[in-house]
């Protein structure tokens, strides 16, 4: 009964969403050929097919075994930023935002900010006991907490040299100091994060930093290459490094993007992913002025063609003013499923999760999946729908005379409960993208 409630309310607020939402708007997704690309992209690039075979201890198939389905984890990252952690005014909000986390997020990004990671020169913030900064935990602390709940980290950024994100003590017109100061800073990231936080944004905007080099530190010429070769010879190979560019530089000035990474490439850098930005005004989404949904898949085409995985790194969708949380939410689930249907799209990373833990005046844009209470906003309900149910396998099959039983379910970490007649076991399973049809079989003793 209250799963029925729950599916009631969802459908009741779609419904109200909906009713909110300019024709623009709907026409853009509603279009066939939109949203036939979505559906057929998530059932064909999201999903895989397996087949269990029950067998006894004397190797013979059982027939009309009961066979239940239930994944547990996705191998698609759904992530947030982590910047609040125990940052909140009281336990109870930190309890909350963490119970919401946990609940809709796999995948996690840690404050790397070097002007609070180190402050003070050689004297980084890494242990938990460092100084509390509001939104710059110490990475110590987010880690522990990410391997205490399964969920993966991502650092963000090992370098970011925009002058308000810097330490006062850095040389911010001294090119060649800047590269001494940046290795060893790169090094004592590398020494002790490199094995633990297996993804990485290695450098961040960097095409807003050529067009607006003024109020970034002065960097030698060959930056950017530079930049790769130093993490990728500081970091192990299991350490994927990424660059992380803006939402216009990637959705619009695509191409500009796409050179840039090529010419990394060809030097032979580690880049390692391709990550874009989605910081968006409300109103012209709605219009279908910027960012319409034939754009953006047309837009990661291309960015898919070089190879490399695709990371939607930040995304803040205002949540403001009349019907604002009925739109965010609309938004976010129609960007949502375009995103995880998207063939080269490894992960998607809201920004801030609740009201009032977003970057000082970007708070009044109100673009949390929570309240300044902490309680899921419409938006956050629509993740949790597609997240959670929608796109989640849990299946009861029962095997045919060969001991059989066949089903196609998305990516992850699968838990299938065997039972027949009284015997019943439990076995994990795994249905991997990479490893084309997945075949297991499991012996009752």
């Amino acid at each position: 009964m209250e799963i029925m409630k729950f599916i009631l309310a969802l459908s009741l607020l779609a419904a109200t969403a909906r009713a909110e939402i300019p024709g623009t708007f709907r026409a853009l997704w509603d279009d066939p050929a939109v949203s036939g690309r979505i559906e057929q992209g998530i059932e064909k690039h999201r999903k895989g097919d397996a087949t269990v075979e029950v067998v006894g201890k004397d190797g013979k198939p059982l027939a009309n075994a009961t066979v239940e389905i239930c994944q547990q984890t996705h191998e698609f990252l759904f992530g947030c930023n982590l910047f609040a952690l125990d940052q909140l005014a009281t336990p109870e909000l930190n309890r909350k935002y963490e119970a919401a986390f946990t609940n809709l997020f796999n995948f996690a990004t840690v404050p790397f900010y070097w002007r609070e990671l180190e402050p003070q020169q050689g004297k980084p913030r890494f242990a938990e006991d460092s100084p509390p900064i509001w939104r710059r935990p110490p990475p110590d602390r987010l880690v522990k907490w990410c391997k205490a709940h399964g969920i993966t980290p991502k650092g963000h950024a090992l370098m970011y040299v925009k002058n308000q994100f810097m330490p006062d003590w850095t040389a911010r017109n001294d090119a060649e100091m800047l590269r001494r100061q940046g290795a060893s800073h790169m090094a004592g990231i590398a020494e002790r994060y490199g094995r633990d936080i297996p993804i990485w944004d290695a450098v961040n905007e960097e095409m807003p930093r050529r067009i607006h080099f003024k109020t970034w530190h002065a960097v030698p010429d060959d930056y950017l290459t530079w930049c790769f070769q130093e993490a990728g010879r500081l970091f192990p190979r299991s350490a994927k490094l990424l660059i992380n560019d803006g939402q216009l530089q990637g959705h619009y000035d695509t191409y500009d993007y796409m050179a840039l990474v090529k010419d990394l490439l060809q030097s032979g850098a580690r880049v390692e992913g391709i990550g874009v930005q989605f910081h968006i005004s409300r109103n012209s989404v709605l219009s279908g002025k910027l960012y319409p949904p034939a754009h953006l898949q047309d837009v990661y085409s291309s960015l898919g063609r070089l190879g490399l995985p695709l990371y939607i790194t930040e995304i803040t969708v205002p949540g403001v003013g009349e019907n604002g949380v009925e739109l965010q939410a609309a938004i976010v689930a129609n960007y949502y499923r375009l995103w995880f249907s998207t063939p080269m799209m490894a992960g998607i990373t809201w920004w801030n999760l609740g009201d009032g833990t977003a970057y000082e005046n970007e708070n009044k844009a109100l673009g949390g999946l929570l309240d300044k209470e902490m309680n899921p906003k419409p938006a956050y309900r629509a993740l949790e729908k597609l997240i959670n149910h929608d796109w989640r396998t849990h299946l009861k099959l029962t095997t045919d005379a060969k001991g059989r039983a066949k089903f196609r379910g998305f990516h992850g970490k699968y838990l299938l409960r065997i039972a027949v007649g009284e015997e019943k076991r439990e076995f994990p399973f795994e249905l991997k993208s990479k490893a084309g049809p997945a075949r297991t079989t499991l012996t009752l003793k």
